[in-house]
């Protein structure tokens, strides 16, 4: 796969330290907007990128770019998404897929017609030990409490309290904590037990934007508590409950380093001093490296049926993070627009 990058920020640094590895994917370009033009020239020159643009529809016409991977600020995935899809290249969107379920619905449609591959970046989905886990989960009986909480101190919150906005709580940038943590929450719940029977959404909410809040996900067996903070913090805790024993997971579900499987019978015990047994299937990869595979994968297989059900998982989780925001009052820029 030819793979061109669009964007120069944090999330790309991050994807570029790990890309180099896997082998099936060449990076062919950068493409960065005119303001940190210079930032995608230095990233060229460090990953040893051939071709850096600042104009994505020239990037969007070369021949040596068959895919691209979208790692700018929330409010223009759609955009960006279109117009590669318009240029008939497969994309691979950075989460959360667009601003709201109305843009998620627009682009699945256009992707069909193009006869292009629309993925989303969810960590989450592809990691080792989530796969496993999946299986496990059938272990627990019937499920009846589903707790997860993703609570990290941002480091650009003080500033924005003084007035200093970053786009992570930026609502003009479709920014918050459900946007930016909650979101693996959500996720990590719809890939396993699909969609809810009703949403709602408590947020503290500050200069319109959540900086923390409570996602409540209902299902007809059992209720889900999904809790994701910008403003405070705690120690990660996550659990499933069910009938017949439980998961638990104590690091954030983007990462998912192991879990914990503990069952009421006691049949999974490491020791009488440990109650449960723990797993770990993970071969020390970064978190978005079979992300990246996956996708080269399902492009060079031309496998349509799994990437129409990652496709509609996507759709999903934006027609529920939509439902939540407007529970709770929160409405970006994008949601007043009519899309096409």
């Amino acid at each position: 796969m030819k793979l061109g990058i669009v964007g120069a920020g944090m999330i790309v640094h991050d994807v570029l330290s790990f890309l180099p590895q896997v082998k099936s994917i060449e990076i062919t370009a950068i493409c960065s907007r005119k303001s940190s033009y210079e930032k995608a020239k230095q990233l060229a020159e460090q990953a040893r990128i051939p071709l850096v643009y600042e104009d994505l529809e020239a990037m969007l016409e070369d021949d040596k770019v068959d895919a691209i991977y979208i790692g700018v600020p929330n409010n223009q995935h759609f955009a960006l998404a279109k117009m590669a899809l318009l240029a008939k290249k497969h994309v691979l969107v950075e989460k959360p897929f667009t601003s709201n379920h109305q843009e998620a619905l627009v682009l699945a449609s256009l992707a069909k017609q193009q006869a292009c591959i629309l993925y989303e970046a969810v960590s989450t989905h592809h990691l080792p030990n989530m796969l496993h886990l999946k299986k496990d989960v059938s272990k627990l009986g019937e499920i009846r409490i589903v707790t997860l909480n993703y609570s990290q101190y941002s480091s650009r919150y003080d500033a924005f309290k003084q007035g200093i906005v970053a786009p992570a709580f930026d609502p003009k940038l479709s920014g918050g904590a459900l946007m930016d943590l909650n979101i693996y929450n959500m996720d990590f719940v719809l890939n396993l037990f699909g969609e809810p029977t009703n949403v709602e959404y408590f947020a503290n909410v500050q200069k319109g934007i959540d900086t923390s809040g409570i996602l409540i996900l209902e299902y007809p067996t059992f209720k889900c508590v999904c809790t994701g903070a910008k403003d405070c913090k705690a120690p990660l805790f996550n659990s499933i409950q069910g009938e017949k024993g439980s998961i638990i997971i104590q690091t954030s579900v983007s990462t998912l380093i192991n879990y914990q499987l503990i069952m009421n019978d006691g049949s999974h015990k490491q020791s009488s001093a440990n109650e449960g047994e723990t797993f770990n299937y993970s071969e020390g990869n970064h978190r978005m490296y079979d992300v990246f595979v996956e996708f080269e994968r399902i492009v060079r297989e031309d496998d349509r049926a799994q990437a129409q059900k990652m496709l509609d998982l996507s759709v999903l989780s934006m027609k529920v993070q939509t439902e939540a925001r407007m529970k709770a009052g929160i409405v970006f820029p994008a949601d007043l627009q009519e899309v096409a």
